[in-house]
């Protein structure tokens, strides 16, 4: 697990340029509060586990008149989840935030392990903050990334994330027509039929596959996605729009 270390930070033109295999240009800090640096409001609805971690940020960001606090998220909100680490159940919330409610997500967290780095940034976060440099000043800077739609990563995390999508493109070069981030057409498949309920055999029996290679593609995707059984890989192709 990576514990945030005390690293100057640096920000991505886009993460999810950096996910496609484009690094993106670091870009120099906005100075917050000067006129003509952001010319509207933006709202900001925190979420933390404990109400002391909640009210810290909230008593941070109410200094700057850039920030227009408020409960709930939606299209043009930036949503600022405070945790000490991640979870499943904070990567779901993650996505439902980006992916339903249409918000843009600032992640503050304490900890990151490193299999866990590409599936934050794969649930639409463009900006982390480690939790022992959440001052006021670094948290505001975020916000305003995010509700740009830019990234906004320390300077370690950014450099972990390029050596990720580099390995994984570097993976994917070897196997013709398989991509560096999400299904190929084969991998639908199988997963179409796992869905239905089919078994190993009866899968390699409708694709004329072998089950070793039925076996195979499963192995391949959920190492490549770092899911962890059948049912998460099924639950990933359903939530992704492939099945």
């Amino acid at each position: 697990m990576f514990n945030s270390p005390r690293t100057t930070t640096a920000s991505t033109a886009a993460v999810t340029a950096v996910t496609a295999g484009t690094a993106g240009a670091v870009r120099t800090a906005d100075v917050v509060g000067t006129t003509g640096v952001f010319d509207r409001r933006v709202p900001v609805a925190v979420t933390a586990p404990d109400p002391i971690s909640r009210e810290g940020a909230v008593s941070q960001l109410r200094r700057h008149p850039e920030i227009d606090l408020c409960e709930e998220t939606g299209p043009g909100t930036v949503a600022l989840l405070i945790e000490d680490a991640l979870d499943e159940a904070t990567l779901t919330r993650l996505r439902r935030i980006v992916r339903s409610e249409g918000a843009r997500a600032v992640l503050v967290v304490g900890a990151i392990r490193e299999t866990e780095l590409l599936d934050v940034v794969e649930c639409g976060v463009g900006a982390i903050v480690w939790r022992h440099e959440a001052t006021d000043h670094r948290l505001v800077q975020a916000v305003l990334a995010a509700s740009r739609g830019d990234g906004d990563l320390p300077a370690d995390l950014l450099g972990r994330l390029i050596n990720q999508v580099g390995t994984l493109h570097r993976g994917a070069a070897g196997r013709a027509g398989a991509p560096s981030l999400g299904l190929a057409p084969r991998e639908v498949d199988v997963l179409r039929l796992v869905a239905e309920g089919f078994d190993t055999g009866e899968i390699a029996g409708k694709l004329s596959y072998s089950e070793r290679t039925v076996k195979n593609v499963m192995h391949g995707l959920t190492t490549r996605l770092h899911l962890r059984n059948r049912a998460h890989a099924v639950a990933y192709a359903l939530r992704e729009g492939y099945i």
